[in-house]
């Protein structure tokens, strides 16, 4: 995706198309990257959130995880009390 289309994409789900936040979801996730999908979710992606705990669970990224539990993301503190646990 070319950076012209990944903007295109950000104004249409800065302007709530859901559409475009699903697809930024995905190609988010797909590249691993952590700062787009903490923007989605920032901004009440709850979508964004679940692939951000999964990615984060992965890497075993217990900042990013401790960061979403302490926001009152559950499935982060229970991947957080999965891993106290191995």
């Amino acid at each position: 995706m070319t950076d012209p289309e990944l903007a295109d994409l950000r104004r249409r789900a800065k302007a709530g198309d859901s559409d475009a936040v699903d697809e930024l979801i995905e190609l988010a996730g797909e590249r691993g990257d952590t700062a787009e999908l903490r923007r989605l979710a920032d901004s009440g992606s709850s979508d964004a959130a679940d692939v951000l705990v999964e990615l984060a669970g992965e890497r075993g990224d217990v900042t990013e995880l401790r960061r979403l539990a302490d926001g009152g993301n559950t499935d982060a503190a229970d991947v957080l009390m999965e891993l106290d646990e191995d």
